[in-house]
């Protein structure tokens, strides 16, 4: 990560990496997942946020919360993502700009479905087998092996939406040119939905805003079709290795 200060920053860097990789964490996650003392991580997190790299939020609670304070966790922000390196996006933008303008937007999405054809080559090996948990958690270690930084766990009782599982990428290389060309982000929750032969529903993304792209995936004992949904997103939804990216 670039731009983190100077005696603290390699140690600074983690912090904003690791934030990046869990999601909103708390300072004692955190302290302990880098074995530093509360006041060091407390050093560290104060300077990322005195420069824009992250931002503190009320964690979400499931069900009945206790007394006492709602726990404040630390999430990245637009600033603290673009320090990571982002992979020819002004490049990627202009090409595609370039496409919709000379052949239409079907053309994009033409394209994103293209891209994605290769992902679900790559990854149908690993997911072909085994458990729904199973193969939702074999998605994600592919997906972070492209440097999505994946996570994958049963999915929180969230409204109307049927039990299954939850699908988490903290990371993606390609968020400022999806907020642009959303085709990129529908054709990836489309071949979701293919490899795992089941109803997925994207409920949030990084290119529109949210802190984490999540999708659920549904019980397959509950599925009737292996369909896609997309649901609008919003903030109520939302729960490196370098990048190899799946559109550039």
């Amino acid at each position: 990560m670039k731009n983190v200060g100077t005696a603290d920053g390699p140690t600074r860097g983690q912090v904003a990496r690791l934030i990046l990789e869990l999601g909103p964490s708390t300072a004692a996650t955190l302290g302990g997942r880098l074995g530093l003392t509360p006041a060091a991580i407390r050093r560290h997190l104060d300077n990322l946020l005195a420069e824009g790299l992250i931002e503190t939020r009320t964690a979400r609670t499931y069900g009945n919360r206790g007394r006492g304070r709602p726990a404040k966790v630390f999430v990245i922000t637009d600033a603290g993502r673009s320090a990571f390196e982002h992979a020819y996006d002004d490049l990627a933008s202009n090409a595609l700009r370039f496409l919709a303008e000379t052949a239409g937007p079907e053309a994009i999405a033409e394209f994103a479905r293209r891209q994605v054809s290769d992902l679900e080559r790559r990854y149908a090996p690993a997911v072909a087998r085994g458990d729904l948990p199973g193969r939702v958690q074999a998605l994600a270690e592919a997906l972070s092996a492209d440097g999505y930084a994946a996570s994958a766990g049963p999915a929180p009782a969230i409204g109307p939406l049927e039990s299954g599982e939850q699908l988490c990428q903290h990371h993606c290389p390609v968020a400022h040119v999806a907020a642009e060309f959303p085709q990129l982000c529908e054709a990836e929750t489309e071949a979701f939905g293919r490899l795992l032969g089941t109803p997925v529903q994207r409920l949030a993304t990084i290119a529109h805003g949210d802190g984490i792209c999540t999708t659920h995936v549904t019980s397959i004992g509950k599925a009737s079709s292996a369909e896609t949904v997309e649901l609008p997103v919003t903030t109520e939804n939302t729960s490196e290795k370098k990048p190899r990216g799946l559109f550039i």
